[in-house]
């Protein structure tokens, strides 16, 4: 017996789905806070210049303020009302992701009663969000140490990718079947693999254009590129072996699955966002590290990332697969 309701459901699907999607907007927002440099646009948390509403002029602040305020030892730059309320508005969405967070862990628990994974997986998503928080605390008072940084980005991702497992968990998605292949679980993990070696890379990448940044100042931007090191040059080839291994696994999907089924769209979508993904690195290389195309660049990958393990659950847990030549269901 079903012990939950359709509605239940579809009501904790579009939360969680809600809850997916605030997490996303939210790494390009801290995206865009890093780099417009915004990070210490608020010096303190969880007020911003002791304030719950950010000053929108410097004359709201003490004389003192650069001295009162400082980070880590250090006297914060000058005031700039557009980076403080850069970070004022990421915090805000920060906030609003854990209430979406919360509403989701409110509606799965009828899931205690058929699949108790369902409920703790978003609970133990609800406390990574408040550990993310944490951690965004200490990454302002450590002065925006990159290993912080990175760290903060990581956390994002695995709530993305509990969120993810959660949702994909819940539904019983039936994908018809062309034909079976035992390749494609490898060229998926393959893939998957590849995808989250290049997040990694990709933030080291993003700490050595802040240093060299450091060095050589804004007006040298288009210089950054010649003083990059070994790491951008990994993740530039990393992106080509990226590319063939998604072409590849693309034509094994289209073979193996039905060109209207769930798993054959997201391969698709897939591969436009790497292409997309590659164009962008391509534009960041040449123009001098625009600052929206950072953010775009970083936004880009956090969606190859959620939905290469989309991919992979799909093919590896509870999604069945109708074979359309038998009719027959297979698991």
């Amino acid at each position: 017996m079903n012990l939950i309701t359709d509605r239940s459901e579809r009501r904790f699907r579009r939360f969680g789905i809600l809850t997916i999607a605030s997490v996303f907007f939210l790494i390009f927002v801290g995206g865009l806070v890093r780099s417009t440099g915004s990070g210490l646009g608020c010096p303190d948390w969880p007020k911003c210049f002791d304030k719950w509403v950010p000053p929108t002029d410097v004359n709201e602040l003490p004389a003192d303020y650069k001295e009162k305020f400082k980070v880590a030892g250090h006297e914060i730059a000058d005031f700039d009302v557009y980076k403080t309320w850069t970070e004022y508005i990421n915090r805000l969405i920060g906030v609003f992701t854990g209430f979406f967070i919360f509403l989701t862990v409110f509606f799965a628990i009828p899931y205690l009663k058929t699949d108790k994974t369902v409920f703790w997986l978003s609970f133990v998503a609800f406390i990574l969000v408040g550990f993310q928080g944490w951690i965004g605390a200490k990454v302002i008072s450590s002065n925006l140490v990159h290993w912080m940084i990175t760290i903060h980005m990581l956390i994002a991702l695995i709530i993305v990718g509990l969120l993810i497992y959660t949702i994909t968990r819940s539904q019983q998605f039936v994908i018809p079947q062309l034909q079976a292949d035992s390749t494609i679980k490898p060229i998926i993990l393959v893939v998957l693999l590849l995808i989250l070696i290049q997040t990694l890379v990709g933030t080291q990448v993003r700490a050595s254009t802040d240093q060299i940044a450091a060095i050589l100042g804004e007006q040298n931007r288009l210089k950054w590129i010649g003083e990059m090191g070994t790491i951008f040059r990994v993740h530039r080839s990393l992106s080509v072996v990226t590319m063939v291994f998604v072409v590849w696994m693309t034509l094994k999907i289209r073979k193996s699955f039905a060109r209207n089924s769930l798993i054959y769209r997201a391969v698709l979508a897939i591969l436009l966002l790497v292409g997309t993904q590659i164009f962008s690195g391509k534009i960041l290389d040449s123009f001098g590290f625009p600052r929206q195309m950072q953010a775009i660049h970083l936004f880009i990958g956090s969606l190859i990332a959620g939905l290469a393990l989309f991919i992979a659950l799909m093919v590896f847990t509870k999604v069945q697969t109708v074979a359309i030549e038998s009719g027959e269901r297979k698991d």
